[in-house]
């Protein structure tokens, strides 16, 4: 067999292919992988690789699947600099958005954009999240128009810019993030139209439906209303939940068949046992509960219960303006508790779960060509550990998307 690339003399190549048997890594000491066809045809010892059009000798680094950031709002316009100015001086998030700032103010600068020009904007952000982090699956999320049109346009412009930046874009619909002004008195007639005109006309552009519930957002009647609509349309179901105040909404979700409900800063123990149970995972998110200064979500908790979790940047213009998944895994461990193997399954192989995916975050023989090689900090060992201790010092190397290297 001759291969079309090699990558050899890895120092560690984690497959996060559990089923390995030889840790939840996947590990291969002095690892290869082999490329053909845009697939993996071949994983094992660099002294046995196979021949190839292409060799990369990557000594001194170690290897793992493409990341996939299982949670973003990639796609907006305009800028919140002022608003993250003020929580510096004390202001809370809830105060920006009842003053009509916050998300209301991303969602006036959103309206007033081109498609083209969203495009440009989130495409230069994948790439950025790509080329320069090793992000090759992103999940972006829409929720900036609250109107049909936008919607309809950063759900377009998400899956366009996937396209452009050579990156896995799966599309989640957030017409319910908050009420738009227009309808501040008429909350039940904007979640009628969600229900009846919204969903209708994204199916087929997005892959998923999520509710923000929360103080200043959607109930949990509301979410209800929507996600069962959402389910009954053939939409998997996310939810934002438990983040700013316990609303029960985790629960709620799971019981629906949501396939992830994340931040739950707040989540109780009735929410985590209803997850456990339905398996539904957890999106955690210490770029967002860092930024809003709130407490860790109860991960021994989760942990225990057996609910799986996944580490996200939650990328977006007012809450967690975070580019870097590495560094999120990085800060899930330092924050959250979480263990390096089970921060680094949180943004391969688990988040592609949480996305209904099994061919990204992992690397199979017959699987997708989806791989990235990390050199570590100056001085520092090729392992694991390495990689998420040295916070930003991690050097990306190689990406190997599809065909391309």
């Amino acid at each position: 067999m001759k291969a079309d690339l090699v990558v050899r003399d890895l120092d560690v190549l984690l497959t996060m292919d559990e089923a390995r048997g030889e840790g939840p890594l996947g590990p291969i000491p002095n690892g290869a992988v082999a490329f053909r066809d845009e697939t993996v045809v071949w994983l094992g010892p660099s002294q046995e690789a196979p021949e190839a059009s292409r060799v990369v000798v990557a000594k001194g680094e170690v290897g793992l699947p493409g990341l996939v950031d299982a949670h973003t709002h990639a796609v907006w316009a305009g800028s919140r600099t002022d608003e993250w100015e003020a929580r510096l001086r004390g202001a809370a998030y809830q105060d920006a958005l009842a003053k009509g700032g916050g998300i209301h103010s991303t969602v006036t600068a959103t309206r007033a954009a081109q498609p083209e020009t969203l495009t440009e904007l989130t495409t230069a952000r994948l790439r950025h999240l790509a080329e320069a982090r090793g992000t090759t699956t992103v999940e972006v999320k829409s929720g900036y128009g609250l109107d049909q049109a936008t919607e309809v346009a950063m759900l377009k412009a998400a899956r366009e810019a996937g396209i452009r930046a050579g990156v896995n874009v799966m599309t989640t619909f957030l017409g319910a993030h908050v009420v738009p002004k227009e309808y501040a008195n008429r909350r039940d007639a904007y979640v009628t139209e969600l229900v009846q005109v919204h969903l209708p006309a994204i199916v087929g552009l997005a892959d998923f439906v999520d509710v923000f519930v929360d103080e200043g957002a959607f109930t949990v009647d509301e979410g209800r209303r929507i996600l069962t609509a959402a389910k009954n349309l053939g939409f998997g179901l996310k939810i934002h939940a438990e983040q700013l105040t316990y609303t029960g909404a985790a629960q709620m979700a799971a019981e629906l068949g949501a396939v992830s409900a994340d931040h739950l800063e707040q989540i109780d123990e009735a929410g985590i046992e209803a997850m456990a149970r339905h398996g539904t995972s957890a999106g955690l998110l210490p770029g967002a509960m860092l930024s809003l200064r709130l407490p860790s979500p109860p991960v021994a908790a989760l942990r225990e219960a057996g609910v799986s979790l996944f580490v996200a940047t939650d990328l977006n213009p007012g809450s967690s303006t975070f580019y870097d998944l590495l560094t999120c895994a990085s800060l899930a461990c330092l924050t959250m508790g979480l263990t390096v193997e089970e921060s680094l399954l949180g943004i391969t192989s688990r988040a592609a779960t949480a996305l209904g995916r099994s061919d990204v975050g992992r690397l199979t023989v017959g699987g997708k060509a989806d791989f990235v090689a990390l050199r570590p900090a100056p001085g520092e060992p090729a392992t694991p550990a390495s990689i998420l201790q040295h916070v930003g010092g991690t050097r990306l190397t190689s990406v190997v998307r599809g065909a391309a290297a």
